[in-house]
């Protein structure tokens, strides 16, 4: 494929790699193997659906980095990889599920070829795609090397995020601000949810103007009822109903990149518990979007949020906010640092969050978040432009 067609710059993809390999030489890392399909892109650029079958990048303290998978999809590779195509290594289609063979024997045996048989060599343990059968096997292919966790590594550096990225971030924005206004506009008793749902994934899909829109790392969560007392219920075929509220959850997705946004609507007079929480919930997201300046650590956010909900009664304890960007199924957040009271990370500029302060009490549910960037100065600037509070539909 060649830069001229990959998604980012021939300098994005230097500072990237640059970032890695200082973290790996702090680690005392000689190679780094990293399975999540969103460091492989973000490394490489790579971006396909393969990721069920087990493929990462090789990233060695020299040259260019080498994306290894399944050899059906090194044109895949080929057509979405920035690196020449003596970086592209596939292996047999006799290793995919196979009760004799593993890929990762083909893996261990190229590792070995490139003189890291007795390296310390970087791996994601905690990581979807990287399997305990995977480790095991490797391990036995390459005796005499060091297996080093490695896990969240190269998540820790995409935490800070270029120019380039978030323009891609606001492309997803705008297509997050359209389906989620789309889906309080269509909202009404009668509507059947799997109708609701198609309509705002089509709009997704279709994007806004000529940025045509992704397919999210999340489905759409647009759960109704007792089923917004539970954060992460999707949808079925049932009809909406009048004195209920329906959470919607959604993002925009643009070349892999996501904003997040969730809103609220209630068909008919909400009770007045909602409607107090909802404010104490928007008074929340303003005190901690003040807190949320660079210098200042998560924790100030979380403390900041949690001062107004406690104002009327409300005891958030769980996380409320985390890194988005770049992301595969099936999470569209970063799993590095978090807005809660014990995490102290420090925010820095191009720090791009999700703060997400749902409350999920005994009989409905309720969300307001916004995805954020933090600023060089000032409070953090939200992507979105939706207004702050429940929707009420009569």
């Amino acid at each position: 494929m060649g830069l001229q067609n990959a998604p980012f710059s021939a300098a994005e993809y230097a500072r990237r790699i640059a970032k890695v390999r200082a973290a790996m030489q702090a680690a005392g890392i000689d190679v780094l193997f990293a399975t999540d399909p969103s460091n492989q892109s973000w490394l490489t650029g790579y971006d396909g659906w393969s990721f069920y079958v087990h493929q990462g990048v090789i990233l060695p303290m020299e040259g260019d980095p080498v994306w290894w998978g399944r050899l059906q999809d090194a044109n895949g590779a080929r057509r979405t990889v920035w690196m020449a195509d003596d970086r592209i290594a596939g292996y047999a289609d006799s290793y995919i599920q196979s009760t004799s063979s593993h890929p990762m024997q083909d893996l261990g045996q190229r590792l070995a070829d490139m003189g890291f048989a007795k390296a310390r060599i970087g791996v994601e343990m905690e990581n979807y795609y990287y399997s305990a059968k995977a480790h095991a096997v490797l391990a036995a292919g390459l005796p005499n090397a060091t297996l080093v966790d490695a896990t969240a590594l190269v998540n820790w550096q995409r935490m800070v995020k270029s120019d380039e990225e978030l323009a891609f971030m606001r492309k997803a924005a705008a297509i997050s601000e359209k389906i989620v206004t789309l889906g309080i506009e269509l909202a009404r008793p009668g509507l059947r949810k799997n109708e609701l749902v198609a309509e705002i994934s089509r709009a997704a899909i279709l994007g806004v103007g000529e940025d045509w829109g992704d397919y999210p790392a999340i489905v759409p969560l647009t759960p109704s009822g007792l089923d917004a007392t539970a954060p992460h219920l999707t949808w079925n075929g049932e009809k909406m109903k009048a004195g209920e509220a329906t959470f919607f959850e959604l993002s925009g997705c643009y070349r892999r990149y996501h904003a997040p946004l969730c809103r609220t609507v209630h068909l008919g007079k909400p009770p007045q518990q909602m409607r107090d929480a909802a404010e104490a919930l928007t008074a929340g997201l303003e005190a901690g979007l003040d807190a949320a300046r660079a210098g200042n650590r998560t924790c100030d956010v979380a403390n900041a949020l949690g001062a107004e909900l406690e104002r009327v009664g409300i005891t958030r304890s769980g996380r409320c906010g985390y890194p988005i960007g770049l992301s595969y199924p099936p999470d569209w957040g970063e799993r590095t640092a978090s807005f809660r009271a014990s995490d102290e990370t420090v925010l820095e500029p191009g720090m791009t969050f999700h703060f997400m302060p749902g409350l999920w009490l005994a009989d409905w549910g309720l969300e307001t978040t916004e995805s954020i960037v933090i600023k060089d100065s000032g409070p953090a600037e939200p992507f979105c432009k939706v207004e702050r509070k429940l929707f009420v539909k009569d």
